[in-house]
């Protein structure tokens, strides 16, 4: 009981401050309006009082379920540091106190660009956000090359409360056109320019010391949090995005690996082998060929599933009693999203924490499994159906080992779905050319069809379910998911007809989650629903098929990062070729059952705190150890 008054008042504590911050704005007007001065100050007061109260607004939409509803309880209920909505005023007034350099209309117009650039940031972060459960940062400038593909992908992540955001611009334009009494008088102030800037950066630089250099327990400003959206709740999105500029400057020069973070590295990664006797498993594909398919926004909640009496991948289900079967398998993908899957399946390293690793990095050095699989005399070739450019994944899986890549210019684009080549011609092109392949070869391949918005057409929606269903976002993932299944299975077919799978062992997983990943919020408006369809545990699958074996289910939790070292131990790589730089496990030879997710987020158990602790700290490593390219360093070519 004594716990929850605490914390009652602790929320009715920063309610109370966010009234007062109120209260004093409002104060302060009455007090121009009535000495003269507020006509004008009217349009700064507005705008500052405008971009507060969309500041709020985001933050009681990021830190609410799906970012589509607020919740204002939330809203105040994140912050970690004291007086954050000072912090969040005083951001503000740092940047609209540059409006006194200009007089008369240009005033105006300066407070109107700062407040409609602030909004469409704030729209553009929930865009993302809904997405990729992160923010927009400046690595994403040099990501441009994706947007002609992803721009019905980035418009469907738009909610009806987003015009919130735009709202007060189509107010105060309209009265910027009809009331130019309210700037046509107003004269440069550098004066006010250096008040209200100075004692702005000293009140933030004041809150700065007293929370980060003195270290208050559980309290932070200008600190990277946990989680990102705590420190967009501690920092304001203003001071956020400023304090992640500063970050990606300073990042941005060359950095060399310092001896005690190259230490670090290695004892993590030695510490995080198992070293186990050898079982059944090791090595009962050697020498064959390996096929590795990455379907897009594959998710485990459809295998062995039917709507309306139809199964949703009845191709990927026949294959099971052929299959090791991974139902707790977890998608591990952040900021790169689908280049982050390729990165993770092919050198089993988390993803870098702030932009996309295969843009910032795309020339590192890794011991991959392809580098691996090249020295034992396989043929290497990494096969997408987009552009080379796409997430920048062609330069990245060169440099990561692939002898060869193969782009949507190597196909013929006779029939385009979505974002691309549709699977249907794609698999049938690469079928004749996977079955002249010089042996042994491995083949790493991406689908693309099932990416959302998941709007398939109509000819290919083979599910027969209701029109409303069939129009909601979970009735096109569902006819979405079916198409690349069928087209899936053709594929197989031909390869076994023409014998290739007599010798090869076919590996399938999901890249990341799909409809629970984008559109959850959607889907638990749609009724009725059996629970399967509700599924949002992150999960996707791992099929790996050979049609001479028999299928298991294999219920260790594990992720994408644990990809690699699997696949070698069944293709009999000795584990001294890799065991010091993988931080994934083998999950056919593991006695931990765990996965950490980019959120930080810990699935499974572990047998105590440190064990979890120093599990979820293998993110942080990953990331130093791409940033500083550790391996490079290493030794490794």
């Amino acid at each position: 009981m004594a716990r929850l008054e605490d914390e009652l008042t602790k929320k009715n504590t920063k309610i109370n401050g966010f009234s007062n911050i109120w209260l004093k704005l409002f104060e302060w007007m009455r007090t121009l309006v009535i000495s003269g001065l507020g006509l004008k100050y009217s349009v700064f007061i507005f705008t500052t009082l405008a971009m507060l109260t969309k500041s709020i607004l985001f933050i009681g939409l990021i830190n609410n379920e799906n970012a589509t509803k607020y919740d204002h309880m939330k809203a105040f209920y994140s912050f970690s540091s004291s007086p954050p909505l000072e912090v969040y005023a005083f951001f503000i007034i740092i940047l609209l106190s540059f409006a006194f350099i200009f007089k008369g209309k240009a005033r105006f117009w300066f407070l109107f660009s700062c407040n409609a650039l602030f909004s469409t940031l704030l729209i553009t972060d929930l865009m993302y956000y809904r997405g990729y459960s992160s923010f927009v940062t400046p690595y994403l400038l040099s990501q441009t090359t994706n947007l002609d593909n992803l721009f019905s992908s980035v418009i469907s992540m738009l909610r009806q409360i987003d015009f919130l955001f735009i709202l007060d611009l189509l107010i105060l334009f309209g009265i910027g056109i009809k009331h130019k009494t309210l700037y046509v008088r107003t004269q440069r102030n550098i004066y006010t320019l250096f008040i209200l800037f100075g004692l702005s950066v000293a009140y933030i630089y004041y809150q700065h010391v007293q929370l980060d250099i003195k270290g208050n327990d559980g309290e932070m400003l200008f600190r990277v949090a946990w989680s990102p959206n705590q420190t967009m709740s501690n920092l304001s999105p203003l001071g956020y995005h400023g304090f992640d500029i500063y970050n990606y400057l300073k990042d941005s020069k060359d950095a060399e690996l310092k001896p005690e973070e190259s230490e670090e590295i290695k004892k993590w990664l030695d510490q995080n082998q198992e070293k186990l006797p050898a079982n059944e498993y090791k090595g009962i594909f050697k020498g064959q060929n390996l096929i590795m398919i990455q379907v897009e926004s594959l998710e485990t909640s459809v295998i062995n599933q039917k709507i309306d009496g139809q199964e949703i991948t009845p191709n990927l289900n026949k294959l099971l009693a052929n299959s090791y079967y991974f139902p707790n398998f977890y998608e591990q993908v952040y900021n790169g999203s689908s280049s982050d899957a390729d990165l993770l399946a092919n050198t089993s390293v988390y993803p870098v924490r702030t932009g996309a690793t295969f843009f910032r990095f795309p020339y590192n050095t890794y011991n991959s499994l392809p580098k691996i699989l090249r020295e034992d005399g396989y043929n290497t070739l990494a096969i997408h159906p987009d552009k080379g450019s796409y997430w920048n994944w062609m330069p990245a899986l060169t440099a990561i080992g692939f002898e060869k890549t193969m782009d949507e210019s190597r196909f013929n684009l006779d029939e385009k779905i979505g974002l691309g080549l549709s699977d249907g011609s794609y698999f049938r092109q690469l079928a004749p050319i996977i079955s002249e392949q010089k042996q042994p070869f491995y083949n790493f391949m991406v689908t693309l069809t099932s990416h959302n918005p998941f709007d398939l057409p109509e000819q290919y929606r083979s599910l027969i379910l209701s029109e409303e269903f069939d129009k909601s976002k979970l009735g096109g993932y569902f006819q979405s998911i079916r198409y690349t299944d069928e087209q899936l299975g053709i594929f197989l077919e031909s390869l076994d007809k023409s014998g290739v799978l007599d010798n090869t062992v076919v590996v399938i997983y999901g890249d990341h989650t799909g409809v629970h990943k984008y559109y959850n919020d959607e889907v638990k408006e749609v009724q009725p629903l059996e629970s399967w369809c509700l599924d949002d545990s992150k999960r996707i699958p791992l099929i790996i098929y050979h049609k001479e074996m028999n299928g298991r289910e294999i219920p260790t939790n594990g992720g994408q990062v644990d990809t690699m070292p699997t696949i070698a131990y069944l293709l009999g790589i000795n584990e001294d070729r890799y065991s010091n730089t993988v931080f994934g496990r083998n999950l056919l030879n593991t006695k931990k059952d765990f996965a950490v997710l980019s959120t930080r987020l810990y699935m499974g158990e572990s047998e105590n705190s440190t064990e979890f602790e120093n599990h979820i700290k293998g993110i942080d490593i990953a990331d130093l150890v791409i940033r500083k390219n550790y391996f490079k360093e290493a030794g490794y070519k």
